[in-house]
């Protein structure tokens, strides 16, 4: 009897993600999930339990029988609280009708603007080292990425001149991250008021992760959207992973002009029609106290980023000081080997996970990155592990 099995599956996927190669985070992970024992310093996750009270909010309304759809664009309430909330640390007031957008965290977010702006042949710059999925959701909504390499050197800081270089008439979009994952780098007012005035001179519409940004250490956070003129260019981008410790409730959203938010809502009914309700009904919580409940984590990762920095520097390891996020991104190349045999030796030898720098795009080759959302005790275990390795490279 004859199948109906087609004779190649691969040949029919669509080449455009046929082409996008797996995340290189996982797919180091997978590797580490297979050993006991193993120290982690690897995936992008706070060490610390949702607090709580916003648990305990999630728990009463499932209770209560909260299981219903939302609206698309979220509840009315947590948009509201969210208008207060973002104008409260960027000076920026949004209007919860129609300029607040409930996402699946802030990744659907990213996704949902891109989708919604671009046609196919735009050209999308973005900074690099840079967060996985930057590349791919360009590539997925037929844009072509354009990276701007970052370094060490200054900070892994992005400069207009750098954007000057690459910017073309067929670019359209600016992506942003800033604190930076995987590098903790960060900019000051002036810094980001010149790349503001570069968005500005060549009309780009910017979409800005700030999903880091209340992890700032030595310098309050600085959003695009408070300089002038920004605001009706920008994507603001957020969300309650990181600094409420809400991973797993994968809840973001997304703050722009009403033409823009109405777009992205129209994706989002389509595919995902709403973020789940428990999840909108804890960021009510979460938005109840916020102040109190990130401080405790941030001054937490502070004293273990201090820590961190300060064992690579007595081992000989150059590595910039992160103004914010949780992350070490230290320069590995003089022991001369790839970031990824570096990472995969230090495994075998320590039991120590980090991971490659090339996971963040290839101008990441010579680093590793190192998570400090990692228990302190931990941290002091795997430090000298680290550093009794790096003792036998010579």
């Amino acid at each position: 009897m004859k199948t109906n099995v087609p004779k190649s599956l691969h040949s029919r996927i669509a080449a455009h993600v046929r082409d996008i190669p797996r995340s290189g985070i996982r797919d180091f992970f997978d590797i580490v999930s297979s050993r006991d024992d193993v120290i982690s310093l690897g995936v992008g996750e706070p060490d610390f339990v949702t607090p709580w009270h916003i648990r305990e909010a999630a728990i009463s309304a499932l209770e209560q029988g909260v299981t219903s759809y939302t609206s698309n664009l979220g509840l009315l309430s947590l948009r509201k609280e969210l208008s207060g909330y973002v104008k409260g640390i960027t000076g920026t007031e949004y209007n919860p009708d129609n300029e607040i957008l409930i996402t699946v965290g802030v990744s659907e977010a990213m996704d949902l603007a891109l989708r919604a702006l671009i046609e196919p042949g735009d050209e999308v710059l973005y900074h690099e080292p840079c967060y996985v999925s930057y590349n791919p959701v360009i590539t997925f909504a037929h844009g072509v990425p354009v990276k701007v390499e970052t370094t060490a050197e200054n900070g892994f800081k992005l400069t207009r001149e750098q954007l000057e270089a690459k910017v073309t008439d067929k670019t359209k979009v600016l992506i942003l991250n800033f604190p930076t994952n995987p590098t903790g780098a960060t900019l000051s007012r002036k810094e980001t008021e010149e790349v503001a005035a570069f968005a500005i001179e060549h009309d780009l519409i910017v979409l800005s992760d700030e999903i880091y940004g209340e992890l700032s250490y030595d310098q309050t956070h600085v959003s695009f959207v408070s300089v002038p003129g920004m605001k009706e260019r920008t994507v603001y981008l957020h969300g309650f992973s990181k600094a409420w410790a809400m991973t797993g409730f994968r809840l973001g959203f997304a703050c722009a002009p009403p033409e823009l938010t109405d777009a992205m809502m129209k994706i989002h009914q389509y595919t995902m029609l709403c973020a789940p309700i428990l999840s909108q009904r804890a960021a009510l919580e979460a938005l109840k106290n916020p102040a109190e409940d990130i401080a405790e984590m941030r001054e937490s990762y502070a004293v273990r980023r201090n820590f961190m920095h300060s064992a690579f520097a007595n081992m000989g390891i150059d590595c910039f000081l992160p103004g914010g996020a949780f992350y070490m991104f230290p320069t590995i190349g003089k022991f001369g080997m790839s970031s990824y045999d570096f990472a995969m030796k230090l495994l075998e030898a320590e039991n120590v996970a980090v991971v490659p720098g090339t996971a963040f795009g290839p101008c990441g080759e010579g680093s590793i990155r190192c998570c400090y959302a990692t228990a302190l005790d931990d941290l002091k275990t795997a430090m000298p592990r680290i550093a009794r390795f790096v003792s036998q490279l010579g």
